[in-house]
């Protein structure tokens, strides 16, 4: 069982009395506004959106981790990697990503595990690379980008809601740990 323990972070796999926390995170429409069509996910989407994240750990071995605050336990959200298939044209890379209850926002939370993430893949998985894909205009997001020494690759568009993103990058030749 793979567990990431960073100065105030674990990043760990899913336990089920996460889901009920992560659902109210996933129902924040702040939270939400810049993921896919900006729309809140209820309790089962986000029981359906765990169930599959768990798949990928099973079929990649890697996904994503649950977040949770080392001095109290709280699930503030998650953090990992994943193939990003709704977007064709990234593919083969990897993306890394979070999401953390607003609660958890403006405090270095999403710096400290998305940093433990880009180490864990370049690092323990040994990948080459890894990509970020964000919506233009969410800059708390391009902040915690620019922080893992990621650039701007190229603009493209959501095939589906046709937001206009961004998609951002690191090899591991560019990594400083």
């Amino acid at each position: 069982m793979i567990e990431i323990r960073t100065p105030r972070l674990i990043l760990r796999r899913w336990h089920d009395d996460d889901l009920a926390p992560m659902a109210d995170i996933n129902a924040d429409p702040l939270v939400m506004r810049w993921i896919g069509d900006g729309s809140v996910h209820d309790l089962d989407q986000t029981a359906e959106a765990i169930e599959r994240w768990e798949e990928e750990w099973d079929d990649e071995g890697f996904g994503l981790f649950a977040v949770e605050l080392l001095a109290s336990g709280e699930l503030a959200g998650f953090a990992g990697l994943s193939v990003p298939e709704y977007l064709p044209e990234a593919l083969p890379d990897v993306e890394i990503s979070w999401r953390l209850g607003r609660q958890f926002w403006g405090q270095g939370y999403a710096s400290e595990a998305a940093q433990a993430v880009l180490e864990f893949a370049l690092q323990d998985r040994g990948l080459d690379r890894v990509i970020a894909i964000d919506r233009i205009g969410n800059t708390a997001s391009e902040n915690v980008m620019h922080k893992l020494g990621m650039t701007a690759e190229r603009e493209t568009t959501h095939p589906v809601t046709g937001h206009a993103l961004c998609v951002y990058g690191i090899d591991l030749t560019e990594y400083q740990a």
